[in-house]
């Protein structure tokens, strides 16, 4: 298991494949806590399994494991998350899209950046959720992923809504019709385009 670079953030709890690998874990409290604490997760236990991803971050802190911390502390904030905390959430997040960025893992900083985009909403930060999703839609504008391009913009929509901006909402609307039209995908325009018409309206 290399440590020059990361892991995608579930690598971690994945089950073992080699037998090499198994003895590294075995080996490894702050391995064997993460582990444990993804089975909790998994299972809806989300007080011990915070605790677990708490402990195991300590670990790898102290192993100079940085892989380990931005997996253990994304971990940790899906166990806030899961539990309405979402200001620990963030801050959970926000450790780990940091190592990321440090180690140019945009495809985990997109993962990070929709989970905290979730948490600016609910804690009524919508100018940051908005640089969220432009850096989410550069990145989707650059590896040509026009289903990703969409789904942001209509979150986006949304977002602007929530702060009262409708025009901008309506546009967002509107951008997203026009990828749906450029595919053929008619009804869906469609759709998009009496959203934006409504939204306009305040409706």
């Amino acid at each position: 298991m290399t440590t020059n670079n990361l892991q995608p953030l579930s690598s971690l709890g994945s089950p073992p494949q080699q037998d090499g690998l198994q003895a590294e874990i075995e080996n490894n409290p702050a391995r064997q806590e993460y582990k444990e604490a993804r089975k909790l997760l998994d299972k809806g236990e989300y007080v011990q399994a915070a605790m677990g991803f708490h402990n195991a971050l300590r670990g790898f802190e102290e192993q100079d494991d940085r892989i380990g911390v931005a997996n253990a502390s994304d971990r940790l904030g899906d166990a806030c998350l899961a539990r309405e905390e979402y200001a620990m959430a963030m801050a959970n997040f926000e450790r780990a899209h940091a190592i990321c960025v440090e180690e140019e893992d945009s495809f985990s900083q997109l993962s990070l950046n929709k989970k905290m985009v979730h948490c600016c909403r609910k804690l009524g930060q919508q100018a940051k959720a908005l640089e969220l999703l432009d850096d989410m839609l550069e990145h989707y504008q650059l590896t040509r992923n026009p289903k990703g391009v969409v789904e942001t913009l209509e979150i986006l929509a949304e977002v602007y809504v929530e702060q009262g901006d409708r025009a901008r909402a309506a546009d967002a609307y509107r951008s997203a019709a026009g990828i749906h039209t450029h595919f053929k995908h008619t009804r869906r325009a469609e759709e998009l385009v009496q959203l934006a018409e409504k939204t306009e309206q305040g409706q």
